[in-house]
């Protein structure tokens, strides 16, 4: 009889004991629990301990920290016809945990899924370079329309990222050569516009040397003295234009009269030449003719006749 009752005292301690921790909960600050009382919802509870009544309460942990989400990688094309790949991340967080447990069965896989088709439609709709370029809106884009869609879920979207872009090889060869040739046309436009400025400064220091000739010289010795600070430079003094003017024109002269004088030389030795040649030709034919006519007496008196015109050639002076 004492047996009995003690077996039956330790039943009911132990089922008073089981009891008890079957009713009492422990939540975390970051946990809210979801009461259900005979299958209706009561007030959400937590944190900290709370009470159960046992066979009739049941409750449901929901956690209120943010879950980051990872998007696997989508093949979209984009609004210009090319093919790419992009991958994301989402991140959320529960706001009303009744709501969560009430209207979808796994937040989770939902959201996922909603973050997937709303990643394809957004990025479908713009074009390589604004997803390249413009990803800070694209992000909030998706962020806020992936956000109104989860809202009735209880569920806060705070951020939307896109993490990479992957396009064809083929594709980021020809974005290679355009970033190339941008490259080169603003360094040439660069470049233009150095020399138009220094062009300009140099028109200015033209016009004050201009005005001041000595200017030029404290140059010549500025340049020089910039020059000799390295000894194994080799030192070239420019000359100026003014200074050999003088000697230019002398030499010219000089020139000038040298072929004068071989001109004139070159002329009377021509004219000399050509008198002898007719001289000649005309002493010839009077000699013949002295030959085979008969003497003919003269007075003593009488000049002689030259039987030979000088013909000399003299030339002008």
């Amino acid at each position: 009889m004492i047996l009995a009752l003690i077996l039956a005292l330790a039943f009911i301690a132990v089922t008073a004991i089981v009891v008890v921790a079957s009713s009492v909960r422990v939540l975390r600050e970051y946990e809210r629990g979801v009461v259900f009382r005979l299958g209706r919802v009561t007030n959400q509870r937590g944190p900290g301990i709370i009470f159960l009544t046992p066979v009739i309460d049941r409750m449901v942990r929901v956690s209120l920290r943010t879950v980051t989400l990872e998007i696997p990688a989508q093949e979209i094309i984009t609004r210009d016809n090319v093919p790419a790949r992009v991958t994301a991340v989402a991140y959320y967080r529960v706001i009303d945990s009744t709501k969560s447990v009430l209207e979808i069965e796994n937040v989770q896989a939902a959201t996922l899924q909603i973050a997937q088709t709303t990643l394809r439609s957004v990025l479908g709709k713009a074009e390589l370079d604004a997803l390249l370029a413009e990803r800070e809106r694209l992000n909030e884009h998706l962020q806020q329309i992936i956000d109104d869609q989860t809202e009735p879920w209880g569920v806060k979207v705070t951020a939307v990222e896109i993490k990479d872009v992957e396009i064809p090889d083929r594709m980021q060869h020809a974005m290679a050569r355009q970033a190339e040739a941008e490259r080169e046309r603003r360094a040439k436009i660069i470049n233009a516009e150095g020399e138009a400025q220094a062009a300009t400064r140099l028109n200015d220091a033209a016009e004050v040397i201009g005005r001041n000739p000595v200017t030029i010289q404290l140059r010549y010795l500025q340049t020089l003295i910039e020059v000799s600070n390295n000894q194994s430079s080799t030192i070239v003094f420019p000359l100026p234009i003014d200074v050999l003017q003088p000697l230019v024109a002398a030499a010219q002269d000089r020139r000038v009269a040298a072929s004068d004088g071989s001109e004139r030389a070159g002329l009377e030795e021509a004219f000399a030449a050509t008198s002898a040649a007719l001289n000649q030709a005309v002493a010839e034919p009077a000699q013949v003719r002295s030959d085979t006519q008969p003497a003919v007496t003269r007075d003593a008196h009488e000049p002689a006749a030259s039987s030979q015109k000088d013909l000399t050639l003299r030339p002008r002076p």
